[in-house]
C-alpha cells in the first residue's frame, strides 16, 4: 500500500469571504478567529498533522497577510522532519494573469507547484469547516478500491439537500450520479441513497482525494472552475470515483449565522464537537499568556480563553477570546468576544475618561446579547447591544447586522451610551 508521505494536502482558502463579512474585512476567511483561541485554518491543518500528512499548502488570494503571519508563527517542523505548511498565493504568470475563478481553477493555477512536490496523491480540503477526521483512513479506502478519485460523504437531511452536492452511490461504493445543490423534487427523488427517512441523501463534504495525474489531466484538458459543480460530475463518466463514509461531526461555518451558532455550541455543557481530545488536538500558535482572572463573576456555560481579566460581570452561554477585558457591571449573553491582539490598560476597571477613546474590551455596565465582537474592539460604558430578528441585514458602518446578529468589526470603537437594538 502507498505511503502517506506521498500525499500532498491542498487547503482552499476561499475568495473574498463575503458571507462572513465583516469578519473578513481585514483578513482572509481561513484566518478568522474561532473558539476563543484558534483560527479556522487550524482545523484542517490539525487534521492533516493528526493523520500524519505533513506536506500542506494553503491557497489564498484575498487579505492573506494575517493568515501568512499566523501560519509562519505556528507551524514549524523540526530539522529531522520533511514536513511543511506553505501559503500558495494567487500570482500572475506567463500562462495566467487573472485571479482564481473557483476552487478547481485555483488548483489548476498551482499545478506547477503541486508537480514540484512529486506527490502521487492530492488531498483537497476546504478552510471553513469544523470537524475532526482521520484522512489516513480515507487514503486507505482510496488505495484499497484503486480509486481515481474519492469523495468524503455523509448523510444529509431532506431539508438540507439543496445546500449540498448530493450523490448516488452503488453497493460497491462507487458514485454513479451527482448533482450540485439540487432543488427539483424529481431530481432529488432520483438521488435517494439511504433507507433513513430523516437523512435519505448522501452529501459531498467538499473533501476530495485524487491521484495527482488524474487531477492534472482533468484540470489541464478542461476549463472547469469548480470541483463540486463541474469536475466531479464530469469525472463520473470517465474515472472510478468512490464515496468514503464519514459519520462524525461536521459543520460548514462559511456564514455569519453558522459561525455564530457553531461557536456558541462549543460552550454547551456537552458539545457535539469536543475540543478536548488528547489524541487528536487542535493546534494553534502558542502565546504564553497568563491564566484568566475572574473576580466576583457569574459564569455559566462559558468557553473562556487565557489571558482575560473579568471583574464583577455576568456572562452566560458565550465564547470569550484571548486577552478579553470585561469591566464591572457588564452582562454578556449568547455572544462571541474574539478578544484582543495586545493588552491595553490590562486588568483595569477604567475604560475611558472624559473625552477619551474607550480602552480595548468591554466597558462598565454594558448589556451585550446575541453579538459577535471582533478583535481589538473598544466598547464604551453603558452600551446596549441586542439581537435583531432573523434575516435582518444592514451595514451601519460602525457595525453590521447579518441575519439578525450584530457584528462589531475589528478595531471598531463604540462610544459610551450607544444603543444597538431593534427598538432603538
Amino acid at each position: 500500500m502507498p505511503s502517506l508521505d506521498q500525499v500532498l494536502a491542498v487547503i482552499l482558502g476561499g475568495g473574498r469571504g463575503s458571507r462572513l463579512y465583516p469578519l473578513t474585512k481585514l483578513r482572509s476567511k481561513p484566518a478568522v478567529p474561532m473558539a476563543g483561541k484558534y483560527r479556522l485554518i487550524d482545523i484542517p491543518i490539525s487534521n492533516c498533522i493528526n493523520s500524519r500528512i505533513y506536506r500542506i499548502a494553503v491557497l489564498t488570494q484575498f487579505n492573506s497577510h494575517s493568515l501568512h503571519r499566523h501560519i509562519t508563527q505556528t507551524y514549524h517542523f523540526d530539522v529531522f522532519h520533511t514536513g511543511w505548511v506553505q501559503i500558495w498565493a494567487a500570482e500572475q504568470t506567463m500562462e495566467h494573469t487573472d485571479w482564481y475563478q473557483g476552487t478547481a481553477d485555483a488548483v489548476r493555477k498551482q499545478l506547477l507547484q503541486i508537480r514540484a512536490t512529486r506527490a502521487e496523491y492530492v488531498l483537497i480540503l476546504a478552510g471553513d469547516h469544523l470537524y475532526r477526521m482521520d484522512y489516513d483512513k480515507m487514503a486507505a479506502f482510496h488505495w484499497e478500491h484503486n480509486a481515481d478519485i474519492t469523495v468524503a460523504v455523509q448523510p444529509v437531511r431532506s431539508e438540507d439537500a439543496p445546500r449540498f452536492g448530493i450523490l448516488k452511490r452503488g453497493a460497491d461504493g462507487r458514485i454513479t450520479d451527482f448533482a450540485e445543490k439540487p432543488k427539483d423534487p424529481q431530481r432529488l427523488a432520483e438521488l435517494v441513497s439511504r433507507d433513513d427517512p430523516a437523512r435519505p441523501y448522501l452529501g459531498s463534504m467538499g473533501i476530495y482525494f485524487f491521484k495527482t495525474n488524474i487531477l492534472a489531466g482533468l484540470l489541464e484538458n478542461n476549463d472547469f472552475d469548480d470541483f463540486g459543480g463541474e469536475v466531479i460530475p464530469y469525472a463520473l463518466k470517465h474515472y472510478q470515483v468512490y464515496g468514503y463514509d464519514f459519520s462524525g461531526y461536521w459543520e460548514d461555518i462559511g456564514t455569519i449565522r453558522s459561525f455564530y451558532e457553531t461557536n456558541l455550541a462549543l460552550a454547551n455543557p456537552n458539545p457535539a464537537f469536543k475540543l478536548y481530545d488528547p489524541d487528536r488536538p487542535i493546534y494553534s500558535r502558542p502565546r504564553f499568556l497568563p491564566g484568566t482572572i475572574a473576580e466576583n463573576c457569574i459564569l455559566e456555560n462559558v468557553l473562556l480563553a487565557e489571558g482575560c481579566c473579568i471583574k464583577n460581570a455576568e456572562i452566560r452561554h458565550s465564547v470569550i477570546g484571548l486577552r478579553s477585558q470585561i469591566r464591572s457591571g457588564t452582562v454578556i449573553r449568547d455572544s462571541i468576544l474574539m478578544g484582543a491582539d495586545y493588552y491595553d490598560r490590562a486588568c483595569s476597571d477604567e475604560c475611558e475618561s472624559e473625552g477619551e477613546t474607550p480602552a480595548i474590551g468591554i466597558g462598565r455596565n454594558c448589556h451585550i446579547e446575541g453579538a459577535i465582537i471582533d478583535k481589538n474592539a473598544r466598547i464604551g460604558s453603558n452600551v446596549v447591544i441586542k439581537p435583531f430578528p432573523r434575516r435582518t441585514d444592514r451595514d451601519m458602518g460602525l457595525y453590521v447586522i447579518n441575519d439578525g446578529i450584530v457584528v462589531i468589526p475589528k478595531d471598531a470603537v463604540i462610544p459610551s451610551g450607544t444603543v444597538i437594538a431593534p427598538e432603538a
